[in-house]
């Protein structure tokens, strides 16, 4: 008798619960979102993230928490981004923190610094050194909150209409850049300037600027730079692990269920990884139809990256001598990044090196 009651008060139980799971799911909220990209639809990759983001949101939520997805120029132009999430203009944006420096040159960590860490390092410094507890503090007064959506991997130094043989080469080269890195190029002589993703080809063809940087091979021949610039330099000093981030007005983030916060966690986590896979995937094969095309591969001088580097770090010192939100995100950054050093050194460079020249002579 005791056995066939708790059958059969388990059997009611299974019952009530069959029935109640639905109804919870039922009660979650029908939320609409606009995400504002600051990357032109030509670029499917960083424009791809966005729109897997919205996917798996979607599909995790039955479609009750929908995210429209907004390539550069379609509500803001691809550099206002940021203002857009903060006044609430959009719900959320996909972009770049080194776009906003003009703002407070902190913004730059939440992308990348020149000379600063791998992609791996960034999110090992993100997500296990302090850097997501420091941005997010940082980020807060800006009516924000930030989540690692996405990392190129190190990108390529750029197509120049000449050749730079040397440091005196860049004496007043009018080259397209973001963040800090155009304060160091503008100490390296050259004339640095921002322009969004969608008017950097123009640009280039008018003559406006002598050299542009965008990513890398897969979104370079894309966007077509190599027609009329042929030189092809390396390495992107400035963004060895540049991350892309998805920011989201606050009040909007707080105002979200508990269950719709986890499954945009997640399916930015999802999205950080599976940009750098996807890079990784397409810039080789990009590189060698470049190659083909007429692109002109070159290292830069080695004169040029020792001067870069001691004027980035002189340049680091000095900003935080005067602005105490960047001193104390660098002050987490600069140590966890020479740990991170010191291992890639002892392990995984001296692996890559030895494979790739053992490549190289089969």
């Amino acid at each position: 008798m005791k056995r066939r009651a708790f059958l059969t008060s388990a059997g009611v139980g299974l019952a009530v619960s069959g029935v109640a799971a639905p109804a919870i799911a039922q009660t979650q909220p029908d939320v609409q979102w606009r995400l504002a990209s600051s990357f032109p639809k030509s670029t499917d990759i960083l424009m791809g993230t966005s729109e897997m983001i919205a996917k798996r949101v979607a599909e995790a939520t039955d479609g009750k928490f929908q995210i429209r997805v907004h390539a550069a120029g379609e509500i803001v132009p691809g550099l206002q981004v940021l203002d857009a999430v903060q006044n609430g203009t959009v719900h959320c944006g996909h972009t770049c923190g080194y776009y906003y420096v003009g703002k407070d040159p902190t913004f730059a960590f939440d992308t990348a610094i020149p000379f600063g860490p791998n992609a791996r390092q960034q999110n090992a410094w993100h997500q296990y050194g302090g850097g997501q507890e420091l941005m997010r503090s940082f980020f807060k007064n800006y009516n924000i909150i930030q989540f690692p959506a996405g990392n190129t991997g190190a990108q390529m130094g750029g197509w120049y209409r000449k050749e730079i043989k040397s440091l005196s080469d860049f004496a007043g080269l009018k080259i397209r850049i973001a963040g800090i890195a155009g304060q160091i190029m503008s100490k390296l002589g050259a004339t640095p300037t921002q322009i969004a993703g969608s008017d950097v080809y123009p640009a280039l063809e008018k003559g406006t600027i002598d050299a542009v940087e965008f990513v890398g091979p897969y979104d370079d021949e894309k966007l077509g730079f190599y027609q009329v610039a042929k030189h092809y330099y390396y390495p992107g000093w400035w963004e060895g692990g540049p991350q892309v981030s998805l920011y989201v007005n606050l009040k909007e983030w707080e105002a979200l269920p508990k269950s719709y916060k986890a499954i945009l966690t997640a399916a930015c986590a999802e999205a950080n990884s599976a940009m750098t896979a996807r890079y990784d995937a397409e810039n080789a094969k990009a590189l060698k139809r470049l190659v083909g095309k007429g692109a002109l591969l070159r290292p830069y001088p080695r004169d040029l990256m020792e001067a870069a580097h001691k004027i980035a770090f002189e340049l680091y010192d000095e900003i935080g001598k005067t602005n105490p939100a960047f001193k104390t995100v660098y002050d987490s950054w600069k140590p966890f990044l020479d740990e991170a050093q010191l291992w890639f050194r002892v392990a995984e460079l001296p692996y890559d090196n030895f494979v790739q020249s053992a490549g190289r002579s089969k």
